[in-house]
């Protein structure tokens, strides 16, 4: 059974209404929410109808797409799901489609050893231990890093929408150090992952300089095809967190020359998993230590990443930086003092 682009926007929609487990869902409901996803990604105008939302509840019962979802109807009125754990997107795929994702792996497999397709080592992985994990009844193979408890991934579509069709965006955004949230037009132009948390460069409205909004400090993010995008045109995106650890940059943020020493104990993790792309080993000996460097700008994740080291890593220069580590180190010595 072949599903269109449209069929599937409303299966999210309605998988997404019927995981809020904080307000009832008539079929009325159902039908506004999905008219007015169906005109916010797809410009449509016409809406839906009622007619169609019970043949799309009725499909995600069955068993015809591998859903089976257990919908049930409260009062004779209200939509929900009876397990409220259950989602669409978590549901099983069906043998036939395991078979099929299986070739589809083994394909990809063959473009890992590319320079042009080393993106997608991660997802292959990804993918293949979903199949082997269904297949095999529940016993994984692969442990990916992941966090659970992660919030602010219901807003990726969206921007990775707006990011491709260069739309410009409402979100209401609090800061960790905000009271409130507050409403910024933005042009979004790129989202970045970093350490399991998603991030957006994007710039506002009738600024020149960059800001990097954090995914989950996102109150509510809107589509604002009505105001003009502005491309970046005084950086380059792709570029942008080459030369730093992390996303704390501005415009005018510049790569430093940093030396550091690390013990010998601890030099076969730095030698093994650069902290940087630009890492240079200038000397290592198997009982001092070794020194490097790597060339970046001096942010927030610079500075956790060499504490994150304690007394195995030393920084020689910039003496700026080496300074601000002393005091921090001196710190949180001083906090075990009390």
């Amino acid at each position: 059974m072949s599903i269109n682009k449209l069929a599937l926007l409303r299966y999210k929609i309605i998988d997404e209404c019927l995981q809020n487990h904080y307000r009832k869902w008539t079929l009325d409901d159902l039908v506004e929410r999905v008219s007015d996803a169906l005109y916010e990604y797809e410009g449509i105008k016409t809406g839906v109808s009622k007619r169609t939302i019970q043949l799309d509840l009725q499909l995600m019962r069955s068993d015809k797409l591998g859903y089976e979802a257990p919908i049930i109807v409260a009062d004779k009125k209200y939509y929900r799901y009876a397990d409220k754990n259950y989602s669409i997107t978590r549901s099983k795929v069906s043998a036939q489609d395991v078979e099929k994702l299986g070739e589809v792996v083994a394909i990809l497999k063959q473009f890992k050893g590319f320079t042009y397709f080393e993106d997608i080592t991660e997802m292959v992985g990804r993918l293949e231990d979903k199949i082997l994990k269904q297949r095999d009844a529940g016993e994984t193979h692969i442990d990916f890093e992941k966090n659970e408890l992660v919030k602010g991934l219901e807003w990726i579509d969206i921007l990775l929408k707006a990011v491709r069709e260069r739309t410009s965006l409402a979100i209401d955004y609090q800061s960790f150090k905000a009271k409130i949230a507050s409403t910024a037009l933005v042009y979004p132009y790129l989202l970045k992952e970093y350490r399991n948390r998603w991030f957006l460069l994007a710039r506002k409205k009738e600024q020149t300089s960059v800001i990097i909004m954090a995914l989950d400090r996102m109150v509510s993010v809107q589509s604002r095809k009505d105001v003009p995008f502005h491309a970046a045109e005084d950086f380059e995106v792709a570029t942008f967190f080459d030369n730093i650890i992390g996303v704390t940059k501005t415009l005018q943020t510049t790569p430093s020359r940093v030396i550091l020493k690390v013990t010998a104990q601890h030099a076969p993790y730095i030698r093994t998993k650069p902290l940087h792309a630009s890492q240079q080993i200038l000397k290592d000996d198997p009982v001092e230590g070794m020194i490097f460097e790597i060339t970046v700008g001096l942010n927030y994740e610079l500075e956790r990443e060499i504490l994150g080291f304690g007394e195995a890593m030393t920084v020689f220069s910039p003496r700026h930086l080496q300074n601000r580590i002393r005091r921090r180190l001196l710190a949180a010595v001083a906090g075990y003092a009390k």
